[in-house]
C-alpha cells in the first residue's frame, strides 16, 4: 500500500472538515440587565426588532442586541446565532466547554438598560452572559460566534 493514497485521503478529511470551523467569527461580548420580560417586554420602550410583541421573545432568556458589526441595517432581527466564550481580562471568566444559542430581538445602541460595555459584537441578556461566563467579574469576553 501506498503512503500517497493514504495522505490523500486523510488530507481529504481535514479540508472537508475545514468549512464548519471557517464559518466562525471572533468578536466581544458584553451584557445588560434587566427590565426585561417576556410579559412586559420593555414597559416604557419597545425592541428594535419586535416593538412590543412579547411572542417573539425566546422563553429561555438566551438572547441579545447586536452590535454594529452585525446588525446589518436590521436584517439581523430573529437570526441565531452560536457563541462561546474564548477569554476575559479576568482569568477564569469563561465557562469551560459551554456554548449557547442566543436570538437578535434588539439593536444594541437602542437598548433601554445600557450594555456593560459599548462597540461590541453582541450584548447578551444576563442570563445568555451568565451561561457562557462569569458576569460578575466580567464586563466583556472574547467569543467565537456563528450565525445558525
Amino acid at each position: 500500500m501506498s503512503i500517497l493514497p493514504l495522505s490523500f485521503s486523510f488530507l481529504f478529511l481535514i479540508f472537508l472538515h475545514l468549512p464548519s470551523v471557517c464559518l466562525a467569527d471572533i468578536g466581544t461580548a458584553a451584557w445588560y440587565p434587566p427590565p426585561y420580560s417576556r410579559e412586559l417586554l420593555f414597559p416604557d420602550a419597545a425592541t428594535a426588532c419586535y416593538g412590543s410583541d412579547a411572542s417573539q421573545f425566546p422563553s429561555s432568556y438566551l438572547f441579545g442586541a447586536a452590535g454594529e458589526g452585525i446588525w446589518d441595517n436590521g436584517a439581523a432581527c430573529g437570526r441565531q446565532y452560536k457563541l462561546r466564550c474564548l477569554s476575559a481580562v479576568a482569568a477564569g471568566s469563561c465557562q469551560p466547554d459551554q456554548t449557547i444559542q442566543v436570538k437578535i430581538v434588539d439593536y444594541a445602541r437602542s437598548l433601554v438598560s445600557p450594555g456593560s460595555a459599548s462597540g461590541t459584537t453582541i450584548v447578551l441578556s444576563q442570563k445568555a452572559f451568565a451561561t457562557v461566563a462569569n458576569w460578575t467579574a466580567s464586563q466583556s469576553i472574547n467569543i467565537e460566534i456563528q450565525q445558525v
